[in-house]
Order: structure tokens, then sequence, then C-alpha cells
């Protein structure tokens, strides 16, 4: 991997956010008809709250309690939270480091209001090792 590569050279640019108060089914219908692997979740506002993945919603199916409400819950209910964000500038090493550290495959990549502006996944790490 180039060192000198940035976050912003292979992210994902304006990833398709939801808000905290959309629904569960809402969020996995998204999931499955765009074949993503999370969301970024936002605020009324447009800031970043949390990111929901394929991992919270199994954890969801998992727990009966959760599993038998699934219909009435909000992604702000599931959602891991705080969403963890990189800087557009943060080198694709920082990136690999920080995801390799604390367990994930993706990335929040925000701006300095905390909106999102696009996701670095394990993914497009993969990728830009070959180009």
């Amino acid at each position: 991997m180039d060192d000198a590569r940035t976050v912003g050279e292979v992210m994902t640019a304006n990833p398709i956010s939801i808000v905290e108060t959309a629904s569960l089914a809402e969020a996995s219908g998204i999931l499955e008809s765009k074949m993503i692997t999370g969301l970024p979740v936002i605020d009324d506002a447009g800031t970043l709250v949390g990111v929901l993945s394929q991992t919270d919603l199994i954890r969801v199916r998992a727990d009966q309690h959760l599993a038998s409400n699934w219909r009435g819950l909000a992604v702000g209910e599931v959602m891991t939270r705080p969403a963890l964000t990189i800087a557009v500038t943060a080198t694709l090493n920082e990136a690999a480091r920080q995801m390799d550290e604390r367990g994930v495959h993706r990335l929040v990549v925000t701006n300095q209001a905390a909106t999102p502006i696009g996701i670095i996944s394990t993914s497009d790490l993969t990728r830009s090792g070959s180009r």
C-alpha cells in the first residue's frame, strides 16, 4: 500500500445515510437493495450519530426480545455508537491501522461539521493495494 495515498482518494463518496428514527425494516431494505453492509446514521440535523451494520442486524436477530420487536425498532435503538470516523486527509495506512485496532470493517469519513462525506471500508483498502 502506498503510504502517501489518502482516504479521500479511495473512499466511497456521498454515502447513503439513514436517520436514526427510521425503521429497521427500512434500513435492512436499503442494505439489501444497494448491496452494502453498513449505513451512517444521522440525526434530523444531518449530524453523524452512529452506524448501522449487518452485524448490528444479526445481533438483533440473535436476541429473542429484540427479534420479537423487530417491526417496532428504530435504527437508533440498535446502531453502533459512536460512529468511528476518520479524516479525508488520513493515510490509507492510518485507516487500516484504525480498522484493525478497533475490529471494524468501515470508518465514516466526515467533514468538520460531522456530516458524513464518505465511507472507507476494508474492501476499499483491499482494492487500493492493487492499483
